[in-house]
């Protein structure tokens, strides 16, 4: 037989190592994990034995040029495309199927999707981005010029991985327009990245409160709103992002802000949530980003403080009646609500 299979168990996941080969079968030395492995030819056919797997198997990684399909029962992923030229990872999560492909040097022709395995949605194939169609998505990004020039000087800095992606700022941008907004608040600006985009486009006689808690991050943003000139716009705020609410709140500004974006600590999203409702008009907006937290949310294995209260956040958000929602998968995934 020409599969080579190696199992390695770390932190309670099994990771699986399969070449291109005939036909192979294997278990974990504890008999509890990975119950069968089967490859072709013609495709890749990964098939688990029993639902467990989706409990307790993470990560599959292969090396194969042709179509694949992952499939647990009637949860299916399927991946088509010329050829993974490196190895590839497929994450399975109990209750959800996902599919995560890294590689270099991508062919422009591959593509990933996951189909769902609930028959009430029609067996909807649903894309995932590659590395080559966000590439795609990137490319139709309109990003003024000091953005880029603010996201490639931020990416020299620590923390850099919490700028905001230029689809999420577009976005962003796009929804303040369509509010016709004047009065906005950030929570979290980092270095200003999602903060500019707004302020750029909010009229001359608008105001963005914006809150950030680190003083050298916020330098940056604030050279950054001098260079765009939209610094009249931006009233900073160096300090904790629920003092800053609170004393919006103390100084009577209740119902009077049209737009909040909030990207501060993960594990005060409910009470920022709660300050910002009474802060945002009847048909404003509140976007929450990070929802979707590297997909964590959704691996039920995960129950760390910061991956339990985003979970439970969007648990309450879902059943609050005082806002309509739309979690949307762009960035970390955000979720847009609008106070009723």
């Amino acid at each position: 037989m020409s599969a080579d299979v190696s199992l390695n168990d770390r932190v309670s996941c099994t990771v699986l190592l399969v070449k291109k080969g005939g036909r192979a079968e294997a278990e974990d030395p504890t008999r509890s994990r990975l119950e069968a492995l089967t490859l072709s030819l013609t495709g890749l056919e990964i098939e688990m034995a029993s639902n467990s797997v989706l409990y307790r198997c993470s990560l599959i990684s292969f090396q194969y040029t042709g179509a694949a399909t992952v499939s647990v029962g009637r949860r299916t992923v399927a991946i088509s495309g010329n050829g993974f030229r490196a190895c590839t990872s497929i994450r399975l999560s109990r209750n959800c199927c996902s599919c995560s492909c890294s590689y270099p040097n991508p062919n422009p022709n591959d593509t990933a999707f996951v189909v769902a395995d609930d028959e009430k949605y029609g067996n909807k194939q649903i894309i995932s981005l590659t590395p080559r169609l966000y590439d795609y998505i990137l490319s139709n990004v309109r990003e003024p010029e000091i953005l880029r020039q603010l996201r490639e000087e931020t990416a020299s800095m620590r923390g850099s991985q919490m700028q905001v992606s230029p689809d999420q700022a577009q976005l962003l941008a796009m929804l303040v327009q369509i509010l016709g907004a004047k009065r906005c608040i950030e929570l979290g600006v980092y270095t200003g990245y999602s903060s500019l985009a707004v302020a750029l486009v909010l009229p001359d006689s608008a105001c963005l409160v914006a809150c950030e808690r680190d003083a050298k991050s916020l330098e940056v943003a604030k050279k950054y709103y001098e260079l765009a000139g939209v610094s009249h716009k931006v009233d900073v705020k160096h300090g904790m992002a629920a003092d800053v609410l609170n004393s919006l709140i103390l100084n009577g500004e209740s119902c009077s802000y049209d737009f909040a974006f909030v990207d501060a600590e993960k594990r005060m999203n409910q009470e920022y949530f709660e300050l910002l409702l009474q802060l945002v008009r009847v048909d404003g907006v509140i976007v929450v980003d990070n929802v979707l937290w590297h997909g964590k949310v959704a691996d039920p294995l995960i129950n760390d403080a910061k991956t339990a209260s985003i979970r439970s956040f969007n648990k309450n958000i879902m059943e609050d009646p005082r806002v309509s929602i739309s979690m949307v998968p762009v960035g970390d995934g955000m979720t847009i609500c609008r106070k009723r």
